[in-house]
């Protein structure tokens, strides 16, 4: 991806996010020299993965198959306290999240207002396949359950719950608009606990044709 269109992602994002009244830490809007500053005292921040994360999962295709996140807060196993992580999210129209899963996060994942979220769900088997098997969950509390493969759409304001194991796509309902997604979840690790169905990269090859408007948390051992 080139810098440049991560800048453009940033821009419209905090615009959504404004409009949707969801407000950011100050740390958020750190320029180059304000991280420079700070570095000893944002360890956390850096060492945890807090902040801004775009990926077109090695699609080179961001707007069919790519996410915007931002992680808020986040443990580490092993290191701290903190048991848990919350993020929010911007997932467009037919925006795909491909399918995945975590080994060892659980997490809810909300709808906190815009168009509706849709989510495709599959049980695992044991060798990391797709299972043919009914998969039960929860919304917000009410058990449910779809066949393998089946759709779950959350409208603004409800949740689901998925387990470790359970495999998940998920893309914005065509013509209802962008959706900001929540999740609040066990201590989220990129790097080791997430079970692609394919081969993707989790994150972006950048092309530097321009300066960060701000840095993304792959971006943190290049530029502090």
């Amino acid at each position: 991806m080139k810098r440049s269109e991560i800048n453009q992602i940033l821009k419209d994002a905090k615009a959504f996010m404004a409009e949707k009244q969801f407000m950011l830490p100050p740390w958020a809007y750190w320029s180059v020299s304000d991280w420079k500053k700070n570095k000893d005292d944002g360890q956390e921040i850096v060492e945890n993965m807090l902040g801004w994360d775009i990926t077109d999962f090695g699609s080179g295709d961001f707007n069919s198959r790519g996410l915007f996140l931002f992680t808020i807060r986040n443990g580490k196993f092993n290191v701290d306290k903190k048991p848990y992580a919350e993020k929010i999210m911007i997932v467009e129209e037919n925006q795909e999240t491909p399918l995945h899963f975590h080994w060892n996060k659980m997490e809810d994942i909300i709808n906190r207002g815009g168009g509706n979220l849709v989510i495709e769900l599959y049980n695992s088997t044991p060798e990391n396949q797709l299972d043919t098997t009914s998969v039960r969950f929860k919304t917000d509390g009410i058990s449910r359950s779809v066949s393998a493969g089946g759709k779950v759409i959350l409208s603004p304001g409800e949740s689901i719950c998925l387990e470790q194991g359970m495999y998940h796509r998920f893309y914005g309902e065509a013509g209802k608009g962008k959706v900001l997604v929540g999740e609040v979840s066990m201590v989220n690790d990129d790097n080791s606990d997430n079970c692609f169905y394919e081969t993707i990269g989790r994150f972006p090859v950048i092309e530097e044709d321009e300066q960060p408007l701000h840095l993304l948390v792959s971006d943190y051992s290049k530029f502090i």
